[in-house]
């Protein structure tokens, strides 16, 4: 029984780790892919558990390796995503989540057109600004190409299969609890079938 795999995308600031946590607590059959990155890590961070933290040089060498599913720049770092654990964890029969920003999506979606595509967004470009402003770990520079980079991702809704607007916390908590559990049982039946 192999699971299925899920992108969760989005601007930054929509919500979507809140989104994913309730979802990885109510769903048995879901595993989150942790993300590579070269980011600094925020306060509370845990490496290996929120991401793996790397410096450039060695998330390089990753790329020269062939080790990851995706890999992007975003706001001057790099992300990507290992692609043995997404194979390991998708053959134990779990369906995986990877929350990645727009560019890898779109590399997962050539790698893996199985793959089912979700979009977090706030209730506008506005909001999406202020809960970046709101989360105080960003230069006001940093905010700023955060924005227009989302402006891109909004833009983009339409490759996506699904989309899950983050205004009211628990109505988007719900909502992508239903898209993610139909996703699971789907995986479920088709595995069945087979």
């Amino acid at each position: 029984m192999r699971g299925r795999l899920i992108v969760v995308s989005g601007p930054s600031g929509a919500g979507k780790s809140t989104l994913i946590k309730a979802a990885l607590a109510s769903i048995p059959k879901l595993a989150y892919s942790v993300s590579a990155t070269t980011r600094e890590p925020r306060p509370g961070e845990v490496n290996g558990q929120d991401y793996i933290f790397l410096d450039r040089e060695k998330f390089e060498e990753w790329i020269e390796a062939g080790y990851f599913l995706e890999w992007a720049e975003y706001s001057g770092n790099l992300y990507g995503t290992p692609e043995h654990r997404v194979n390991e964890l998708l053959e134990s029969g779990s369906s995986v989540i990877l929350e990645i920003e727009l560019q890898g999506a779109r590399k997962v979606r050539e790698r893996r057109p199985d793959a089912v595509m979700v979009f977090v967004r706030a209730t506008s470009l506005e909001e999406t600004r202020k809960r970046l402003q709101g989360r105080a770990t960003e230069t006001s520079e940093a905010v700023e190409t955060r924005m227009s980079t989302a402006v891109t991702e909004v833009a983009a809704l339409d490759e996506f299969d699904h989309e899950v607007v983050n205004g009211d916390r628990e109505q988007a908590r719900r909502d992508i609890l239903g898209i993610l559990n139909e996703i699971v049982e789907q995986g479920d039946e088709n595995a069945k079938r087979t």
